[in-house]
């Protein structure tokens, strides 16, 4: 059973996808040992884990899920989501889908919508993050920053009305802009999406977007 006291309790999932130069350990190796860093207790799993790295057991265990993916979105098992989306629902557990993750089973069964994207540009040009809310707990010391490269998203996303929207992107190259840190509210537990993290920049490794996600997890955990 997971717990609203000690160590935070993490399990950070990615298709593994990601490019070995990029993330030598994967987005979620690297992920979750910053969580460690900050005294969490994250663990890192994967598609080609047993169980697809979400075994019942390992999921009723832990806070919060933190989900990386991109083009395996599909050979994720039905009955794995099931169980993720009842341990939200029902358990309170969090979940947290980050950049392509938007198309993920889980968190367009959590939302319930296709959560779909207006446009998209993999251009590698500066993305400015503006922390639109910074009285959310997921903005608690974040303030606007740039990402020097970044894929570029465009509105509208189709996704349900959020809770709270945290932060706002602005892309260089054209001034668009993008709803890019977004909560909900499902049954019992908190869900939370944002938008950076293509796997060929260096977007896990910004001390701003690592702030964003210990930030997040928290919050997802219903510790603050």
């Amino acid at each position: 059973m997971s717990s609203k006291k000690g160590r935070i309790r993490v399990l950070v999932w990615s298709e593994r996808t990601e490019p070995e130069q990029s993330y030598p350990n994967g987005i979620n190796g690297a992920i979750a040992a910053f969580l460690n860093s900050q005294g969490m207790e994250a663990r890192a799993s994967g598609l080609n884990d047993p169980d697809q790295g979400l075994r019942l057991e390992l999921l009723e265990s832990v806070d919060v899920v933190v989900w990386w993916g991109h083009m395996k979105h599909g050979e994720v098992n039905d009955d794995k989501v099931e169980n993720i989306v009842k341990r939200v629902r029902e358990n309170g557990m969090g979940f947290i889908a980050l950049h392509s993750a938007h198309f993920s089973k889980p968190f367009k069964t959590l939302l319930g919508t296709d959560c779909s994207l207006g446009s998209w540009r993999e251009d590698g040009l500066p993305e400015l993050i503006h922390a639109f809310n910074r009285k959310h707990p997921i903005a608690r010391g974040v303030k606007d920053f740039v990402l020097k490269s970044e894929e570029m998203y465009g509105e509208p996303f189709a996704v349900p009305k959020p809770q709270d929207t945290v932060f706002i992107s602005v892309f260089e190259a054209d001034g668009a802009v993008f709803r890019s840190g977004l909560t909900w509210k499902v049954g019992k537990g908190r869900v939370f999406y944002f938008r950076p993290g293509h796997e060929t920049y260096p977007t896990f490794r910004n001390r701003n977007v690592l702030k964003v996600l210990k930030n997040a997890v928290t919050w997802a955990s219903g510790r603050i």
